[in-house]
């Protein structure tokens, strides 16, 4: 099981907290450093103020040296998918080919509102993110010296010379691997058997874990995937500690219950942790990305990286 760090800056980081995570996440060995990607924060005072996702992993690709870096999940309704395929293949490159783009519909309506971006009904969000999968890995495996055209519903490319071109080239479809996650029955799974390179789940427990990924394997099936070729994943809450105290003032410290925590997230002691993990990796998990939210608490990553990582 790899076990990576995830964080949702929105609740109040500035660049220098985010990096001195990622950089005790990599010298520990966590297997990725990933951020959400919000522009307004969900409770709180969100001090010092939302940053920019792709902007921050640019700076990550040039601060940091091996661990991987991405998002759960960009928003399709942030930016152009032109523009995005853009930066995404620019900070792979400034990475040396260490980024992964998770990338969903969109959902958090106030922030729309609060930035002035437009905020379409389901129908159309879904439509939208759609025809992004499609127009971001057609840019990305157009061969070098063609061009590329796309004319949907929502969007039209003529004569794009499909460029620059990520490092890497190892997406189903060329280029970076692609995250899909949700909860959906229908859309979703279809949209993960065409075009994820990794399905993940976030914030759910093993009974849904077990129906949504059979959704997504009956889903590749159809189309003639093999559900091997996906990479399976969830996203839980992290809040470990060696006893009750120290669960529960890292429980206090985030505004949450302790048996709440340990219902939904990943909460207990080391060991209690380390066989939720198993359990989800009994349902195909094969990695788990840790929601880390009290970024200033290096400590708990250590006590992580030692008493959990190595038995998982």
């Amino acid at each position: 099981m790899e076990l990576r760090v995830f964080t949702e800056p929105q609740q109040g980081a500035t660049y220098d907290d985010l990096l001195a995570v990622a950089l005790e996440a990599e010298r520990l060995g966590f297997g990725a450093f990933f951020r959400s990607d919000h522009y307004l924060h969900m409770s709180g005072d969100g001090l010092p103020g939302s940053t920019d996702a792709w902007t921050t992993l640019a700076g990550l690709a040039r601060d940091t040296s091996t661990i991987r870096l991405g998002t759960l999940m960009t928003s399709a309704t942030f930016r152009h998918p032109g523009v995005l395929a853009i930066q995404v293949a620019q900070v792979d490159q400034m990475s040396g080919g260490r980024v992964e783009l998770g990338i969903g519909a969109g959902w958090f309506a106030q922030e729309h509102t609060a930035y002035g971006i437009p905020f379409p009904d389901t129908g159309e969000r879904f439509e939208r993110y759609a025809e992004q999968l499609e127009l971001i890995t057609g840019l990305w495996s157009t061969p070098v010296g063609e061009r590329y055209a796309f004319d949907g519903r929502h969007y039209r490319l003529d004569d794009s010379p499909a460029l620059p071109k990520p490092v890497q080239d190892s997406g189903l479809r060329g280029g970076v691997p692609l995250l899909i996650g949700g909860k959906g029955a229908r859309k979703t799974p279809a949209l993960a058997a065409a075009y994820a390179d990794e399905f993940n789940l976030p914030f759910v427990d093993e009974e849904f874990t077990a129906l949504q990924f059979g959704r997504v394997r009956r889903a590749a099936e159809e189309i003639g995937r093999d559900p091997a070729s996906i990479t399976w994943s969830n996203a839980l809450v992290l809040c470990v500690g060696e006893d009750d105290a120290a669960i529960a003032r890292r429980a206090e410290a985030i505004g949450r219950e302790v048996d709440e925590l340990r219902a939904n997230g990943l909460a207990g002691t080391p060991g209690e942790v380390v066989d939720k993990i198993r359990r989800y990796a009994e349902l195909g998990a094969e990695r788990i990305y840790l929601q880390v939210l009290d970024l200033g608490d290096l400590d708990h990553l250590r006590l992580v990286a030692a008493e959990v990582m190595p038995h998982v």
